[in-house]
């Protein structure tokens, strides 16, 4: 005999911020099992403000692309995962994972809970390309071939920097080819 599976329920799935009680949101709005309230705090005290539509373009995806990578970098450069910066800041390792890949944009609360989190201030989170290109030069700086030739590119000028990565870029050409 077959059985057969009630459809899929659409109720709004949550977690409870006290217990940590994960469950279908009540008609009583209440935790099953500690009866608090399952309204974010953030809900209850603040009123939104709303402000004037922006319109996205290219520019806004590409920082917007760039914080998300720099939460990334922090995260990194403090060793964590995503699942402890997850404990941290009392939200599931998904949400940090959708953060970080620009699935989610986090809100103000949220985003004060990260850099507390990350132990940085909020101004650090939203030094996006700043801190982007920082980890790109900690990176290229631990290359030890690349530290070695530092000092003599710095002393270079632009004409000879630009024949030299073309060079560069025509002998990665040929490697290429030849693999």
């Amino acid at each position: 005999m077959a059985t057969t599976l009630a459809p899929v329920d659409s109720r709004e799935v949550l977690r409870c911020d006290s217990c940590h009680l994960v469950q279908f949101r009540t008609n009583c709005n209440e935790c099953r099992r500690c009866h608090k309230s399952l309204d974010a705090p953030e809900e209850r005290e603040l009123k939104p403000i709303l402000a004037p539509p922006v319109a996205v373009t290219p520019e806004h995806k590409s920082d917007d692309l760039l914080v998300a990578t720099a939460i990334r970098c922090l995260r990194q450069r403090a060793g964590m995962s995503q699942r402890q910066l997850a404990l941290r800041m009392q939200v599931p390792r998904t949400y940090v994972s959708k953060i970080e890949n620009n699935k989610a944009m986090p809100t103000l609360s949220s985003l004060q809970r990260l850099a507390n989190a990350l132990m940085v201030d909020i101004g650090e989170l939203l030094r996006g390309p700043e801190i982007v290109a920082e980890e790109k030069v900690r990176q290229m700086s631990a290359d030890p071939f690349l530290a070695q030739m530092m000092p003599d590119l710095l002393s270079l000028d632009s004409i000879q920097r630009a024949t030299l990565l073309g060079e560069l870029r025509t002998m990665a050409l040929r490697s290429r080819r030849s693999a």
